[in-house]
């Protein structure tokens, strides 16, 4: 190539990209609200932050007129080959930016403690996400971002979220920026939160784009983008956006295949950026890879999952009967990683759905447990033509007993202690904050001889600082006894359990509004009154 050639090309990269800036001024300039600008640590919210530090920088002193927020959201399932490096990365930001005088903060939000992955999957029992139930976006990105702008709107009226977001990455996102797009604006309306708007500087950007601009124009604030760019390669994978709204949720696709996404996802089949990074020579991240694996497979065994949801409420999932070889089988369809499954019709128990309340407390079959019959649950339907015929099912599977919440706490705790991590010899899988919340979770949900401590210990080899009015109000014996009254007078004991925290919660309070609802809604829960 010839050098004219070259020049030409630098001069219109150049051009290409004060032509961007000049935008990101123009829009600065336009308003007084306030930006959040997004940062995942990925490639293009990199090139939106670096954008904006070097538009703000060039930009007389007296135009800096409003704050620029710069925040970073941790899940606390982040993968942490990269943690510690945004962690890095938010501090420069922030040191560099107080030496050129700029308006910019830097912040990471973070899901409540109550709602964290490992409190919502140990804790609560939530089956791990998949894709028809992906319930941590909302919890662990959405939900902390937006209560950020929702501090902000409330603080100047309105704000503007500035997103490293781009029409080519996909069809779908692309469909989805046009379609919060007006002609002639330049921000959008943000499609869940009153008073916030949208702002997508390198929307129109390619991916050539981002990596030229990149690797050509050097960070700000010092860090080394061709390191972002072997870290993309070492991973295999792309990058996991900071989603800020559910209208977006969807466009902005799974994260488990991405380096900034997190290490636990189990949306995807197959993580594709932990085996890349351990294909990369990263091999002490290969027991979180097999950890991964092992919740993404248990997620459907029926003996680790209770039989009815958070609330009590029962389900039924359809199956229907085939003959093989003159014998008849039931047909299980497959679902997420579990293959479909032809049962001998012989290993259930059937029982009409009218007598399955008869059955279950004749059997003494506890719906909390993993390990109960295999039951058919039979009901008659009547067709169009009028005609009756059998229906069959099984019952829905609800959250994770609480046995196989111990054993996944177990298995956590034995990797975050046999964990290598070569930066941070301190790393942790789970925070000292989540296992307190578990704890109490689970006393709640009827488990009071408080065994958290001990395994803990015995994993670990130390204690924690243990809040002492956490301990059990029951010894074993008490517990046993009760247990024994509950069989006596065919009372269910998880119901017994759960009063007995509902009064404990709201022991000491003059005023118990809300009491008699908890109550009620125990109560009436679903399993009861089959």
């Amino acid at each position: 190539m010839s050098t004219g050639i070259i020049s030409s090309f630098l001069n219109k990269e150049q051009s290409f990209i004060n032509e961007a800036k000049e935008y990101i001024k123009k829009a600065y300039k336009e308003d007084d609200r306030p930006w959040v600008v997004g940062y995942s640590g990925g490639k293009d919210s990199t090139v939106v932050v670096q954008l904006v530090f070097e538009a703000l920088d060039e930009l007389p002193k007296d135009e800096l007129h409003k704050k620029v927020y710069v925040i970073s959201s941790d899940t606390l399932v982040e993968t942490p080959l990269i943690i510690n490096s945004i962690n890095q990365t938010l501090r420069r930001i922030q040191d560099e930016a107080l030496v050129r005088k700029l308006p910019i903060e830097t912040h990471k939000v973070k899901p409540i403690m109550s709602q964290s992955f490992w409190v919502s999957i140990i804790g609560k029992g939530y089956p791990s996400p998949n894709q028809q139930f992906r319930w941590c976006t909302d919890r662990l990105k959405i939900d902390p971002a937006n209560q950020f702008v929702k501090d902000k709107v409330s603080s100047f009226g309105e704000v503007t979220m500035v997103l490293g977001v781009r029409e080519d990455e996909s069809a779908t996102r692309g469909n989805s920026i046009r379609s919060h797009t007006v002609d002639g604006k330049t921000f959008m309306k943000h499609s869940t939160l009153s008073n916030a708007f949208v702002y997508a500087p390198i929307r129109h950007f390619t991916l050539d784009d981002v990596w030229d601009y990149l690797l050509n124009y050097p960070s700000p604030w010092g860090d080394d983008n061709h390191d972002l760019h072997q870290l993309y390669q070492d991973s295999n994978s792309g990058e996991c956006p900071l989603v800020i709204d559910k209208s977006t949720k969807e466009s902005a696709g799974s994260c488990g295949n991405s380096r900034f996404g997190c290490w636990v996802c189990t949306v995807v089949n197959e993580d594709k950026a932990l085996n890349g990074f351990i294909q990369s020579g990263h091999d002490w991240m290969k027991p979180l890879l097999d950890f991964r694996n092992w919740l993404a497979d248990i997620r459907d065994v029926r003996t680790m999952r209770m039989k009815y949801r958070r609330h009590g409420q029962i389900y039924y999932n359809d199956v229907r009967i085939e003959e093989r070889d003159g014998e008849q089988f039931v047909f299980i369809p497959k679902k997420s990683n579990r293959a479909k499954q032809f049962v001998p019709i012989e290993q259930f128990e059937q029982v009409n759905k009218s007598e399955l309340n008869e059955y279950l407390t004749k059997n003494n079959i506890d719906l909390s447990q993993g390990e109960i019959p295999q039951i058919l649950v039979i009901s008659e339907e009547e067709t169009l033509d009028g005609e009756t015929v059998k229906k069959y099912s099984q019952l829905g599977l609800g959250p994770y007993t609480l046995e196989a919440r111990k054993e996944i706490l177990s298995r956590l705790l034995t990797v975050q202690k046999n964990l290598k991590h070569p930066d941070d010899p301190h790393f942790e899988l789970i925070r000292t904050e989540e296992l307190k919340e578990i704890r109490k979770i689970w006393f709640d949900h009827g488990d009071w001889e408080d065994p958290l401590p001990q395994l803990f210990q015995d994993i670990m080899g130390y204690s924690l600082d243990w809040e002492m009015d956490d301990r059990p109000l029951f010894d074993k014996e008490q517990i046993s006894d009760l247990e024994l009254l509950a069989e006596q007078y065919k009372v269910d004991m998880n119901t017994i359990k759960k009063l007995v925290s509902i009064e404990k919660d709201y022991a000491g309070y003059k005023v118990r509004r809300g009491l008699m609802d908890e109550i009620g809604k125990t109560l009436k829960q679903d399993y009861l009154h089959l």
